[in-house]
Protein backbone atom coordinates (compact mmCIF):
# COMPACT_ATOMS: atom_id res chain seq x y z
CA UNK A 1 0.00 0.00 0.00
CA UNK A 2 1.09 3.54 -0.69
CA UNK A 3 -0.07 6.67 1.04
CA UNK A 4 -0.16 9.55 -1.41
CA UNK A 5 0.07 12.94 0.26
CA UNK A 6 -1.30 15.34 -2.35
CA UNK A 7 -0.64 18.84 -1.09
CA UNK A 8 -0.91 22.32 -2.55
CA UNK A 9 2.32 24.29 -2.37
CA UNK A 10 5.85 23.95 -3.67
CA UNK A 11 9.23 25.33 -2.57
CA UNK A 12 8.84 24.55 1.11
CA UNK A 13 11.46 25.72 3.61
CA UNK A 14 14.33 23.29 4.10
CA UNK A 15 13.23 22.40 7.65
CA UNK A 16 9.81 21.29 6.34
CA UNK A 17 11.35 19.07 3.66
CA UNK A 18 13.86 17.61 6.13
CA UNK A 19 11.24 16.84 8.79
CA UNK A 20 8.79 15.37 6.28
CA UNK A 21 11.51 13.21 4.71
CA UNK A 22 12.70 11.99 8.12
CA UNK A 23 9.31 10.52 9.02
CA UNK A 24 8.52 9.33 5.48
CA UNK A 25 11.86 7.50 5.44
CA UNK A 26 11.03 5.73 8.70
CA UNK A 27 7.85 4.18 7.33
CA UNK A 28 8.27 0.64 6.01
CA UNK A 29 7.81 -0.34 2.41
CA UNK A 30 4.32 -1.75 3.06
CA UNK A 31 2.98 1.73 3.84
CA UNK A 32 5.25 4.00 1.86
CA UNK A 33 4.46 7.73 1.99
CA UNK A 34 4.78 9.65 -1.27
CA UNK A 35 4.38 13.39 -1.73
CA UNK A 36 2.80 15.00 -4.78
CA UNK A 37 3.07 18.78 -4.72
CA UNK A 38 0.46 20.84 -6.56
CA UNK A 39 1.50 24.40 -7.46
CA UNK A 40 -0.55 27.25 -6.02
CA UNK A 41 -2.81 28.79 -8.63
CA UNK A 42 -1.75 32.26 -9.65
CA UNK A 43 -3.82 34.73 -7.68
CA UNK A 44 -5.42 37.49 -9.72
CA UNK A 45 -7.47 40.46 -8.57
CA UNK A 46 -10.45 39.29 -10.61
CA UNK A 47 -10.29 35.80 -9.10
CA UNK A 48 -12.19 34.71 -5.99
CA UNK A 49 -10.71 32.38 -3.38
CA UNK A 50 -13.21 29.72 -4.50
CA UNK A 51 -11.91 29.98 -8.07
CA UNK A 52 -8.32 29.62 -6.87
CA UNK A 53 -9.23 26.54 -4.81
CA UNK A 54 -11.12 25.13 -7.81
CA UNK A 55 -8.06 25.45 -10.07
CA UNK A 56 -5.89 23.71 -7.48
CA UNK A 57 -8.61 21.13 -6.89
CA UNK A 58 -8.67 20.07 -10.53
CA UNK A 59 -4.93 19.37 -10.37
CA UNK A 60 -5.32 17.52 -7.07
CA UNK A 61 -8.09 15.31 -8.46
CA UNK A 62 -5.93 14.51 -11.49
CA UNK A 63 -3.08 13.47 -9.16
CA UNK A 64 -5.16 10.86 -7.31
CA UNK A 65 -4.15 7.37 -8.45
CA UNK A 66 -6.94 5.00 -9.45
CA UNK A 67 -8.74 2.90 -6.84
CA UNK A 68 -7.61 4.97 -3.85
CA UNK A 69 -9.35 5.64 -0.61
CA UNK A 70 -9.45 9.46 -0.58
CA UNK A 71 -9.27 11.43 2.65
CA UNK A 72 -9.70 15.19 2.61
CA UNK A 73 -8.08 17.17 5.39
CA UNK A 74 -10.63 19.79 6.25
CA UNK A 75 -11.44 21.90 9.30
CA UNK A 76 -14.98 20.48 9.29
CA UNK A 77 -13.78 16.87 9.22
CA UNK A 78 -13.79 14.35 12.05
CA UNK A 79 -11.15 14.59 14.77
CA UNK A 80 -9.17 11.36 15.18
CA UNK A 81 -7.00 10.34 18.09
CA UNK A 82 -3.63 8.80 17.35
CA UNK A 83 -5.05 5.42 18.33
CA UNK A 84 -7.95 5.91 15.90
CA UNK A 85 -5.45 6.72 13.15
CA UNK A 86 -3.53 3.55 14.02
CA UNK A 87 -6.73 1.55 13.60
CA UNK A 88 -7.50 3.22 10.30
CA UNK A 89 -3.96 2.58 9.08
CA UNK A 90 -4.38 -1.09 9.94
CA UNK A 91 -7.67 -1.16 8.00
CA UNK A 92 -6.04 0.56 5.02
CA UNK A 93 -3.20 -1.93 5.00
CA UNK A 94 -5.69 -4.80 5.12
CA UNK A 95 -7.76 -3.39 2.26
CA UNK A 96 -4.89 -3.52 -0.22
CA UNK A 97 -5.95 -0.15 -1.64
CA UNK A 98 -3.75 2.92 -1.73
CA UNK A 99 -4.76 5.98 0.27
CA UNK A 100 -4.67 9.59 -0.93
CA UNK A 101 -4.57 12.42 1.63
CA UNK A 102 -5.64 15.79 0.20
CA UNK A 103 -4.23 18.97 1.76
CA UNK A 104 -5.49 22.20 0.23
CA UNK A 105 -3.79 25.54 -0.11
CA UNK A 106 -4.51 28.84 1.65
CA UNK A 107 -8.09 28.81 0.36
CA UNK A 108 -8.78 25.23 1.40
CA UNK A 109 -10.03 22.36 -0.70
CA UNK A 110 -12.37 22.75 -3.63
CA UNK A 111 -15.93 21.47 -3.49
CA UNK A 112 -14.88 18.82 -6.02
CA UNK A 113 -12.13 17.50 -3.74
CA UNK A 114 -14.50 17.37 -0.78
CA UNK A 115 -17.12 15.56 -2.88
CA UNK A 116 -14.54 13.02 -4.09
CA UNK A 117 -13.36 12.23 -0.54
CA UNK A 118 -14.43 9.02 1.15
CA UNK A 119 -13.66 10.60 4.54
CA UNK A 120 -12.89 14.05 5.89
CA UNK A 121 -10.36 14.41 8.68
CA UNK A 122 -9.53 17.44 10.79
CA UNK A 123 -6.13 17.46 12.46
CA UNK A 124 -7.25 20.03 15.02
CA UNK A 125 -9.63 22.86 15.73
CA UNK A 126 -6.53 25.04 15.38
CA UNK A 127 -5.39 26.39 12.02
CA UNK A 128 -1.90 25.20 11.04
CA UNK A 129 0.38 26.65 8.37
CA UNK A 130 0.17 24.39 5.33
CA UNK A 131 3.88 23.49 5.39
CA UNK A 132 3.56 22.31 8.99
CA UNK A 133 0.65 20.01 8.07
CA UNK A 134 3.04 17.89 5.99
CA UNK A 135 5.29 17.41 8.98
CA UNK A 136 2.41 16.65 11.36
CA UNK A 137 0.87 14.15 8.94
CA UNK A 138 4.11 12.29 8.29
CA UNK A 139 4.91 12.10 12.01
CA UNK A 140 1.41 10.94 12.93
CA UNK A 141 1.43 8.27 10.23
CA UNK A 142 4.78 7.03 11.52
CA UNK A 143 3.46 7.09 15.10
CA UNK A 144 0.35 5.12 14.04
CA UNK A 145 2.55 2.56 12.32
CA UNK A 146 4.71 2.18 15.46
CA UNK A 147 1.58 1.56 17.57
CA UNK A 148 0.50 -1.23 15.22
CA UNK A 149 4.02 -2.67 15.13
CA UNK A 150 4.41 -2.64 18.93
CA UNK A 151 7.37 -0.28 18.61
CA UNK A 152 8.11 1.83 21.75
CA UNK A 153 8.04 5.19 19.93
CA UNK A 154 4.50 6.00 21.10
CA UNK A 155 3.79 6.26 24.78
CA UNK A 156 0.18 6.74 25.78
Amino acid sequence: MRIHLIAVGTRMPAWVNEAYQEYARRLPRECMLQLAEIPLSKRRKSQTSEQAAEEEGLQMLAAIPGDCTVIALDVLGKHWSTETLAGRLQDWLGSGRDVALLVGGPDGLSAGCLARADLTWSLSALTYPHPLVRVILSEQLYRAWTINAGHPYHRS
